[in-house]
């Protein structure tokens, strides 16, 4: 078997654009009649405007050309390798290259797996969880000037099966990093106040943060936060100084967690080795690809730390990364940003019930692009 072509499909997305405005979907055909979807995470980066998709779409073509045309699309740990490093002077540890590879890649796993007629999980290892606990941000925004509504959003989760949610409850997200006010702090006690009152402890709740804080404010909202006990506290510095993050980690109970802007397995293990966080927020669609989230959680697991993936993408990349959640023994919970559109595009939606995701059966991905929505949102040039 060989890949003879691509196909990269540009896909207006629907309110709340869930994922970005825009998608940036990948088609890699086999001279079997096989194919394979993938999907370059657009995000807040390059959703704004359809411009801003022309260099990612060069990127996807150019790498796409040289290391995959005629290739058997099995060969996946030497195509990766390849596309990662065969350029002496461009390696590609990095959000603008290392999302095109994982788009790629996780290409070639679906057709591997429609070639084997097995879902990508079973071919990494096999099922460990028959299903996957799930969570999102607190719907609303109104607690964040009224802390008291809080319990009463979380009661709602709580009513719909959920067991988790997170908040972001410094806003807004820039300058970064910034210094945090007292005052500020104890508003965000309140919010935690008001749903510890309301649902106790039946609800975990965790702290999103973008990486906005400075370390000292990061280990002051720590010790201000810990008698609510947070699920976790996440990139509580910005992400590039693991140092910075490790210095807070050794100064809190609540759990650090991470990982949604970094890349490779070879960041991932600087991170866990300096015991910077205990949960790692990868992204299949950032950092490298299918397997090479699978290598990360595997590296996790050797330090007792779990998953929890990150997932404000599109549909492609969430179908990628229930594959690699469905089998890791590690995995603790999954982000679940799902819009309108995610829900339709596929001619079976992802079942999401009661606050949990059940992984697909089918080969592959185990999705399938319905080709009439698909149409009405394709967008034809740029």
């Amino acid at each position: 078997m060989k890949v003879i072509d691509l196909k990269i499909m540009v896909v207006e997305n629907e309110p709340p654009y869930s994922g970005g405005r825009y998608l940036l979907f990948l088609e890699l055909i086999t001279d079997e009649g096989i194919s394979g979807l993938g999907e370059r995470i657009t995000g807040n980066t390059y959703s704004r405007n359809l411009v801003d998709l022309k260099s990612q779409i060069h990127l996807i073509e150019e790498m796409g050309r040289e290391f995959i045309i005629g290739e058997d699309p099995f060969n996946i740990e030497r195509l990766w390798d390849q596309m990662y490093a065969s350029r002496h002077d461009f390696r590609h540890p990095s959000l603008h290259a290392t999302p095109v590879i994982s788009a790629i890649e996780m290409a070639l796993w679906d057709i591997v797996g429609k070639a084997t007629n097995q879902p990508i999980y079973n071919l990494l290892g096999g099922k460990y969880h028959d299903k996957l606990r799930a969570y999102a941000y607190m719907p609303g925004g109104g607690f964040r000037d009224n802390p008291e509504q809080a319990g009463e959003v979380a009661a709602q989760l709580l009513e719909a099966g959920n067991t988790a949610c997170k908040l972001d409850p410094f806003m807004p997200e820039y300058p970064i990093p910034r210094d945090i006010p007292l005052w500020e702090i104890e508003h965000a006690a309140k919010i935690f106040e008001s749903i510890r009152n309301t649902v106790g402890n039946k609800i975990e709740v965790g702290i999103g943060t973008h990486g906005q804080l400075t370390t000292y404010s990061a280990l002051r909202v720590a010790d201000y936060l810990e008698p609510y006990r947070p699920f976790w506290f996440e990139e509580p510095v910005p992400p590039e100084n693991i140092d910075e993050m490790a210095r807070v980690a050794a100064h809190t109970s609540i759990p650090i967690a991470t990982g949604e802007r970094l890349v490779t397995k070879y960041e991932f293990s600087q991170l866990l080795e300096k015991r910077a966080a205990q949960i790692i927020q990868l992204d299949v669609g950032q950092c490298g690809g299918i397997l090479e989230a699978k290598k990360i959680a595997i590296i996790a697991e050797a330090h007792y730390a779990v998953i929890a993936p990150h997932m404000a993408c599109g549909p492609i990349a969430a179908a990628s990364a229930i594959q690699v959640d469905t089998c890791s023994p590690n995995f603790l919970i999954q982000e679940a940003d799902q819009g309108p559109f995610h829900k339709k595009i596929f001619k079976e939606p992802i079942v999401f019930e009661n606050g949990y995701i059940i992984p697909p059966t089918g080969p592959g991905l185990g999705v399938e692009l319905d080709e009439d929505v698909l149409k009405g949102h394709l967008v034809e040039s740029l």
